[in-house]
């Protein structure tokens, strides 16, 4: 199978061989195809499977399709991420898959300053990628705004939990719309709260 048969946008396509890629990965074949069609998503797959590729370009192809209802200059997609290098890996191939499309996107994440990421959400920005204590923080100050978020997307789902951010994912998720996409990704589903939190919060 190659990337032409997932039906992608051509702009997306085009990406994709600019990055190099020939053919999509098991992960990639079986998920794209299942957030085209709207479904919520709980996958598995171990680092270096192409994982983030296999939501990041069915979302982004989702987003060329239609134009917000919402006025806001919230997110339509949220990333979740566990760690920051984790979080920019997710930035940057939003970067590279995003090369030859308007998609303004930015990232909340710890160790870095507050300032510049304030000023970058008084700014649109479609895609948005996070570590949950520093969107917390963020949404505690009232400067973020999902309604029109339309994809929600919990990246090593896992980790998160091992690393004790189940309350605070909670909290993400309880403000997020109801009227979402979720996709929920995991190196492994052997750790017993993700079965547990996809009942809750997958469709």
């Amino acid at each position: 199978m190659s990337f032409e048969h997932l039906n992608l946008d051509e702009r997306l396509l085009k990406a994709v061989e600019a990055c190099g890629f020939q053919e999509p990965t098991p992960i990639q074949q079986q998920a794209i195809p299942v957030i085209l069609d709207g479904e919520d998503l709980m996958g598995s797959a171990q680092t270096g499977t192409g994982k983030t590729a296999a939501f990041v370009l069915p979302i982004l192809h989702q987003l060329l399709q239609r134009k917000p209802t919402k006025k806001s200059i919230g997110p339509q997609c949220l990333v979740v991420a566990p760690a920051r290098e984790l979080a920019q890996e997710v930035e940057k191939d939003v970067t590279a898959f995003s090369k030859f499309i308007k998609c303004p996107q930015g990232s909340l994440v710890g160790g870095v300053a507050y300032g510049p990421q304030i000023q970058m959400l008084k700014r649109p920005v479609d895609v948005l990628i996070a570590t949950p204590g520093r969107l917390l923080d963020h949404m505690g100050q009232g400067r973020l705004d999902f309604s029109r978020l339309e994809f929600l997307v919990l990246d090593e789902a896992d980790r998160m939990l091992d690393m004790g951010f189940a309350e605070d994912m909670q909290a993400i998720v309880a403000s997020c719309s109801t009227d979402r996409q979720t996709m929920m990704l995991s190196a492994t589903l052997r750790h017993e709260g993700v079965g547990r939190i996809a009942k809750s919060w997958l469709n």
